[in-house]
């Protein structure tokens, strides 16, 4: 029986220079879902690769001496090479300047021009050379760059235009009929109120101001814009021809999902997905826009100096430990965060403390009291129901947060079992057992249900962190590491032996590391020392960076009937999802004076039901003398501006 193909792609990375760890957050999270789907039986076919033409790229070249093949070919050297040290289970990296590639873009250019869904004219208006896009006045934001904020020069030539309102309606209603085409939501309804609702316009898909690109086959001055050939990569490299596609084609498209960052999810629902719709091809059948790994609360950047790089974390910590940070730290549709602080936190806690800890006592009691073999004696007691529970209910737990793509839930599921198995260790305390040789047979069975625990363990393991899960097998000495192996708790056989207890992880010191990556990254030998102020807590830049603050605009406010204190605010954070926050200040303000106005929201609280109403965040306000608060309103702030 054939395998059930599974086709998934992530953005291909721009070779203008290295990936930082935010960009290296798509890959590890494609690769983690290619694992689990393999682990499934799944047939698939991964792929990545390099968008190496444009403008940006001409000028870096420029600027290194080189010619621009030179530059892209260091590149993307480069960042094969990083993706190696991440131990990325690719099976296909495509590169924009491959050859086949081009013959294909070259043909999609002809056919959408041959059948008039492209057009010359001439285009005049901003430009943004970092961002390689193009915006009206209008568009502009304090006369730079909506998207990244940089200086847009004018700009006015002569291009070839795809007609995106030719399909809008088309587009509309797909994504009407397939409502998990674009997810999560919040990334849906920014694209039908920001881009579709205002009208599409037609879209400049070839540029004449500079060369280093793919020509227009049938016109010499002009290279093929990025929007079509670099979106084309994801059927180009399945063999697609306008002429009749080969058997990878056939086989594996439309893809199963296209993982992509949230910055550009319009690129690829909007503007691929027409360019689909043109060619007469299927669309893929989901879209997920990632949220941005931030550090602490800001986006990476090279001009904030604020920029980590995943070799250099993998050097610190390890390639396994930094895979499992991002695949667990990074929520499904909110920002995530990382600093220095927070990855040796967690890496402590959960890699060193619960898995690290569980395995090595485990093999390490199973030798000292068995010499090393499992003898399974149905000596059942109190805990063993709810550890069996804990560890059948994982799978189901697991494969649903694959499925919706919530991965840092996948992660936590398992780190749940881990701490489950290490609470059992701690409820039949099996060196008490090992005291009482009438206890022999319960002690045995606490082990066996142990080590066969560690087993589900091990299997989860492998789509986040599959050396370790390798190294796990090893010390538990077991083969038995299918997905559908999990589906009954005890396939262990009896008197299989286990291997020598060996520290998977190695505590951290904290200040140490820290003193040591100052040393490295930031120029100094050890963090600097905090003065203390009497009377206040003080804290680090890095708690600080925590909180996430946003302007948000108060678009409706109601009483909390059964609150007299309450008020049930509804605000506009800029993510075009609304959000609810219970505030209690209805001693001092009417639901009338608060609509309209800006305030200051705590946006990323864990949420909390207050008299029957999930507070979604909490607003700021100002104690200013004996029964007086005061909101900070920040009218004329847009909503969703960021605080700092």
């Amino acid at each position: 029986m054939s395998k059930k193909p599974y086709y998934l792609t992530t953005a291909i990375a721009y070779t203008s220079g290295k990936p930082h760890i935010g960009n290296s957050y798509e890959i590890v999270l494609t690769d983690a879902i290619a694992r689990f789907r393999r682990m499934q039986g799944y047939d698939v076919f991964f792929l990545t690769g390099t968008d190496e033409h444009g403008q940006k790229v001409e000028i870096n070249a420029q600027k290194a001496g080189v010619s621009p093949k030179e530059f892209v070919d260091r590149i993307a050297g480069e960042i094969k090479g990083l993706y190696a040290t991440l131990n990325i289970s690719y099976d296909k990296f495509i590169r924009t300047t491959d050859d086949y590639h081009k013959t294909a873009v070259q043909k999609i250019f002809k056919k959408l021009y041959e059948q008039g869904d492209i057009y010359k004219s001439e285009y005049e208006g901003w430009y943004c050379t970092p961002c390689e896009s193009f915006f009206t006045e209008s568009q502009l934001k304090d006369g730079n760059c909506p998207d990244c904020g940089r200086e847009v020069v004018k700009t006015k030539e002569e291009a070839y235009f795809l007609r995106l309102s030719k399909y809008q309606k088309r587009l509309e209603e797909h994504i009407a009929q397939n409502p998990d085409f674009i997810c999560p939501e919040s990334r849906k309804k920014e694209m039908i109120n920001n881009f579709l609702n205002p009208g599409l316009q037609d879209l400049c898909v070839s540029r004449s101001s500079f060369k280093w690109g793919i020509p227009v086959p049938f016109d010499d001055g002009h290279v093929i814009y990025v929007w079509i050939d670099a979106l084309s990569n994801y059927i180009t490299a399945l063999d697609y021809d306008v002429d009749g596609s080969g058997e990878l084609y056939k086989k594996y498209w439309p893809a199963d999902v296209q993982l992509i960052g949230k910055d550009i999810v319009r690129f690829h629902s909007i503007y691929w997905t027409i360019v689909l719709m043109a060619l007469g091809e299927p669309l893929p059948k989901r879209i997920y826009g990632h949220p941005w790994l931030l550090v602490g609360a800001d986006k990476m950047s090279k001009s904030r100096g604020n920029t980590i790089y995943a070799d250099g974390l993998t050097e610190l910590f390890g390639v396994d430990a930094v895979r499992y940070y991002l695949l667990s730290e990074m929520p499904y549709a909110v920002d995530g965060s990382i600093t220095y602080e927070t990855v040796i936190e967690r890496y402590n806690s959960d890699l060193a403390n619960t898995v690290g800890n569980l395995v090595n006592r485990t093999v390490a009691m199973v030798n000292k009291y068995f010499g090393g073999e499992l003898i399974c004696r149905d000596a059942g007691g109190d805990f063993d129901d709810e550890l069996k529970s804990a560890a059948l209910n994982a799978v189901d737990t697991l494969t649903k947060a694959f499925d919706d793509f919530h991965v840092a839930d996948a992660a936590e599921a398992v780190m749940s079992l881990a701490r489950r198995s290490n609470k059992y260790i701690d409820e039949t305390m099996p060196w008490a057992l090992a005291k009482d040789e009438s206890q022999r047979g319960r002690l045995a069975t606490v082990l066996y249900n142990l080590v066969e625990s560690i087993r589900y363990i091990a299997v989860f393991l492998r789509p986040f962190m599959p050396e370790t899960a390798e190294k796990i097998f090893t010390q538990i000495n077991c083969t038995i590491d299918s997905l559908d192996s999990l589906s009954s708790f005890g396939q262990i056989p009896a008197g299989s032996k286990v291997g020598t207890a060996t520290p998977l992880f190695t505590r951290i010191d904290a200040e140490k590391m820290l003193a040591e990556i100052h040393q490295r990254f930031g120029g100094q030998e050890a963090p600097p020392e905090s003065k203390d102020v009497p009377g206040v807590a003080m804290i680090s830049i890095d708690d600080f960076a925590k909180v996430e603050l946003k302007a948000a605009k108060i678009v409706g406010c109601e009483p909390v009937k059964r609150a007299k204190k309450l008020l049930k605010l509804t605000l506009d954070d800029g993510s075009g999802v609304p959000r609810t926050v219970a505030s209690g200040i209805a001693k001092w303000y009417e639901p009338e004076e608060l609509v309209g106005r800006t305030v200051i929201c705590v946006a990323n609280l864990s949420p909390a039901v207050l008299c029957g109403v999930e507070s979604q965040g909490m607003i700021l306000a100002a104690d200013c003398g004996e029964d007086d608060v005061r909101v900070i309103f920040a009218d004329g702030i847009p909503a969703g501006a960021k605080v700092r």
